[in-house]
């Protein structure tokens, strides 16, 4: 082992391998200085055009969309979700709710939740980018239109057709629906939680 020579009297002498680690801690550390240089340099450069803000929920979930894949693939923590927020079978019981308030532990289900919430959120973006509504309509609309009278007036009415086979699933559509209202009401309440 080598032993480097004391150059003051009140020097402690130590071994090379001292040296060699506070090399190393300088160098990570520079480099980390860098990172966070380059990070408060970024610039970020945004060209709105009319026709973005015409349907800007659209314009922007194809924006957020593959933003929320990317951070469910690469993330490296969670934020600690409400029980409320998701179903029962995901729900921190009493005794790890506990734990984590006590010293931050978390229960075996901590990072599945947060994936859940993830998930909704892509959901609900995903949803927004597709027609999703077809699939609660089956059959083919036989449109009439029946004249009639109002307040002297001749108008018609839509009635249906002896051909008509239109079906709608209102309750599934519907049910559908507040899933997407779900996964944007995640997505404001955690909004500050999408880090890397």
């Amino acid at each position: 082992m080598k032993v480097r020579i004391r150059k003051y009297p009140w020097q402690p002498t130590m071994p090379d391998w001292v040296y060699e680690i506070e090399i190393l801690r300088n160098a990570w550390w520079s480099f980390f200085e860098f990172l966070n240089d380059w990070q408060e340099r970024r610039r970020v450069s945004v060209k709105i055009d009319p026709w973005d803000t015409w349907s800007m929920d659209h314009t922007l979930a194809e924006i957020v969309l593959p933003m929320l894949v990317q951070l469910k693939q690469t993330k490296h923590g969670a934020p600690n979700v409400d029980a409320e927020d998701v179903p029962e079978n995901l729900r921190a019981g009493k005794l790890e709710l506990e734990l984590y308030a006590k010293n931050g532990t978390t229960d075996a289900l901590f990072f599945k939740r947060w994936d859940w919430v993830l998930d909704e959120m892509i959901f609900a973006f995903n949803s927004k980018l597709e027609d999703w509504e077809d699939q609660f309509h089956s059959g083919e609309h036989d449109i009439l239109w029946e004249p009639v009278e109002h307040n002297g007036e001749k108008m018609f009415e839509m009635q249906k057709g002896p051909n008509d086979t239109h079906e709608w699933d209102h309750e599934g559509q519907q049910a559908y629906q507040d899933r997407i209202n779900n996964g944007f009401r995640l997505f404001g309440k955690y909004y500050n939680a999408l880090w890397d």
